[in-house]
């Protein structure tokens, strides 16, 4: 923990960023927040418990990886999150930048797209901690 301390520091500074972002959005944001009940987002305290959760999460899938499995299931694992994540960065940039998403304010697309690169820097980590950590050889 304390060698990642700065890593640490930057995802609560990113999870605190997300999550103003995603709880003040424009005028047509906010009538698309209470149209379709999106009772998470509603407020700033509202939006941090769910980025949070979120990010929480995917950190400790990140320990159970990098901690509980080794070898190649842990790499397959970890890489496997990784790319979902990157997919997930480039579905959702691609669902803000068109159709009626794309009116609901730059700072709320900005802060949506912000949650799947938090997630990809989480799992990029992970996949690069378990792919350079060598394990000790087993004694015969």
């Amino acid at each position: 923990m304390r060698n990642n301390l700065f890593y640490y520091l930057v995802l609560l500074i990113l999870v605190a960023v997300d999550a103003w972002l995603l709880a003040h959005p424009n005028l047509i944001g906010q009538i698309s927040i209470f149209w379709y009940d999106h009772d998470y987002l509603e407020t700033l305290p509202k939006a941090m418990a769910t980025v949070g959760a979120t990010v929480l999460a995917a950190l400790l899938v990140s320990l159970l990886i990098s901690r509980a499995l080794s070898g190649p299931l842990a790499v397959l694992l970890a890489v496997s999150l990784f790319v979902i994540c990157l997919f997930a960065v480039f579905q959702t940039y691609t669902r803000f930048s068109s159709g009626t998403y794309q009116f609901m304010g730059s700072g709320f697309k900005t802060g949506a797209v912000l949650l799947p690169v938090i997630l990809a820097i989480i799992f990029g980590k992970t996949s690069y901690d378990v792919l350079t950590t060598k394990k000790p050889k087993k004694r015969r």
